[in-house]
C-alpha cells in the first residue's frame, strides 16, 4: 500500500476560509488512513511560516510562493491559450517537487485540491488520480461574464470555454471527481458527459462552532446584522454591496438603529467605502468570528452567485443564529426549512424583519438550524463517501 501525494493551490492552514477549512479536514481525514505528502502554494507571506502546523498530518510538506502579478498571468494566457485560472497557478519549480516526489515516494494515490493543481498531474503515472473540484469553476466565470461588460465580458467568456475543456479533459483521466454538492456534479455530469462523479459534501466543526463554547463576547445593543467572508472575492462584495445599499435602508425603516457588520479579512476599497453610510460597519480580518456571530441577531448571506456549499451559512447554523439566505446561497445545503430563504429586495428584507421583531421565534429557528447542522453536517460523516473511493484499484491498474 503506498502514500497519497497532496496537490492543493492554498496551504490547508490554518482553516479559517472556505477553501481552506475543506481541504484541511481532507487531508485529516486522509492522514488518518495513510501517509501524506503535501505540495502547495502559498499566496500570503504568513502562510511560509505554518508549514509545521501541518506536521500532523504529513510525512512531508514543501510550500511554494505564488507571487505572480496578475497581468503577467494574463499575459500568459493569452500567449500560451490557456485560461488565467492555471497560468495563474503555473510554477516550475512546484511541478519539479511533484516530480521528485513521485520518484522518490512510493505514491498510489494522487488528491487534488481544486482544479488549477490539476495541471501537475504527469503523464504516464499509474496511481489513482482523485479530483476535487468542489465546485465547476468554469460555470462561475460564465455567470461573470453574464453580468460584465465589453472587454472584461469577453474575458471571462473566454477563460469559462477554456477552464471547461481543462475541466472535461481532466475529469475524463480521474479515477474520481468530487463536487461539493449534488446540484454543482449534475450541472458538471450534464454539461460534460463524464462519469465518475461523486458528491463530497463540506461539513462544520460543531464543538468549535458552539454557542456555549468558550470565546470572547461583544455586547452590541442596537440590532446587529451581519455577513461573514472573504472581502476580497468577488461574490461576497457583490452580496454586501447589494445588502447595503439596496435592502438595509427597507430594514432601516422598521429598524432604525440597525446596523450591518461586514466581517471578514481583505475588504477592497469598494466593501469599505460601505461604511461611510454610519449604518454599517467593516471590521476586516478578526482572530475570531465566533463572538460578531453570537452577537449577531441574525446573519445574513444574499449572494447572488453561489456555488456548492457555503461555509459561512453552516457556521452560522452551528452557532444557533437565525441565517436569512438568497435562494443561490442555500441551494446546496440541507437545512429543512431551518433557515429563511429570500429571492428579491422586498423579501429579504422582509426576513430579515420579521427575525428582528421576533426574538423568542428567532432564538427557535437558531436552536433549529444547530440541531440540523449537528445530524446533517459532521465532517467524519461527509467525508466517508472517500472511503470506498480510496479503496478502488485505480483505473491505470485495472
Amino acid at each position: 500500500m503506498g502514500d497519497i501525494l497532496f496537490l492543493a493551490h492554498r496551504i490547508p492552514f490554518p482553516p479559517d476560509r472556505g477553501d481552506k477549512i475543506r481541504s484541511f479536514n481532507l487531508l485529516k481525514f486522509l492522514a488518518a488512513r495513510k501517509r501524506v505528502h503535501l505540495i502547495a502554494f502559498a499566496d500570503e507571506a504568513r502562510d511560509l511560516t505554518r508549514k509545521q502546523n501541518l506536521a500532523p498530518y504529513t510525512a512531508s510538506r514543501e510550500i511554494f510562493w505564488r507571487g505572480k502579478p496578475r497581468w503577467l498571468a494574463a499575459l500568459q494566457a493569452l500567449l500560451w491559450r490557456k485560461p488565467v485560472s492555471l497560468t495563474a497557478f503555473h510554477s516550475a519549480p512546484l511541478a519539479q517537487a511533484v516530480q521528485e516526489t513521485l520518484l522518490r515516494r512510493r505514491i498510489d494515490t494522487i488528491f487534488v485540491f481544486s482544479s488549477q493543481m490539476a495541471q501537475y498531474l504527469p503523464a504516464g503515472h499509474h496511481a489513482r488520480v482523485i479530483m476535487d473540484f468542489v465546485d465547476m469553476d468554469s460555470a462561475k466565470f460564465e455567470a461573470y461574464a453574464t453580468r460584465s461588460k465589453g472587454p472584461s465580458a469577453l474575458m471571462m467568456r473566454r477563460e469559462a470555454g477554456l477552464l471547461f475543456q481543462f475541466e472535461r479533459q481532466i475529469a475524463r483521466q480521474a479515477d474520481a471527481s468530487l463536487f461539493v454538492s449534488a446540484a454543482e456534479a449534475q450541472l458538471f455530469a450534464d454539461r460534460s458527459g463524464c462519469d465518475r462523479i461523486h458528491v463530497v459534501e463540506n461539513g462544520i466543526d460543531t464543538g468549535f462552532f458552539d454557542p456555549g463554547a468558550s470565546f470572547k463576547r461583544i455586547d452590541t445593543r442596537d440590532p446587529l446584522i451581519a455577513f461573514t467572508g472573504q472581502m476580497d472575492y468577488r461574490p461576497n462584495i457583490e452580496a454586501v454591496t447589494w445588502f447595503a445599499e439596496a435592502i438595509l435602508p427597507h430594514i432601516r425603516l422598521r429598524h432604525p438603529s440597525a446596523r450591518f457588520a461586514i466581517v471578514g479579512r481583505a475588504p477592497t476599497d469598494a466593501v469599505k467605502a460601505l461604511a461611510e453610510s454610519g449604518a454599517v460597519m467593516v471590521t476586516g480580518e478578526v482572530p475570531d468570528v465566533r463572538p460578531w456571530l453570537a452577537a449577531a441577531n441574525v446573519i445574513v448571506a444574499p449572494l447572488k452567485l453561489a456555488r456548492g456549499v457555503q461555509n459561512k451559512v453552516l457556521e452560522a447554523m452551528a452557532m444557533a443564529r437565525p441565517v436569512v439566505a438568497s435562494t443561490a446561497a442555500a441551494e446546496g445545503i440541507d437545512h429543512a426549512g431551518t433557515i429563511r430563504v429570500a429571492g428579491d429586495v422586498g423579501g429579504f428584507a422582509d426576513q430579515v424583519c420579521a427575525v428582528l421583531a421576533d426574538a423568542d421565534s428567532a432564538q427557535a429557528l437558531g436552536r433549529s438550524a444547530r440541531q440540523q447542522v449537528i445530524s446533517r453536517y459532521s465532517w467524519e460523516a461527509r467525508l466517508a463517501a472517500l472511503d470506498p473511493i480510496l479503496a478502488a484499484t485505480p483505473r491505470a491498474m485495472a
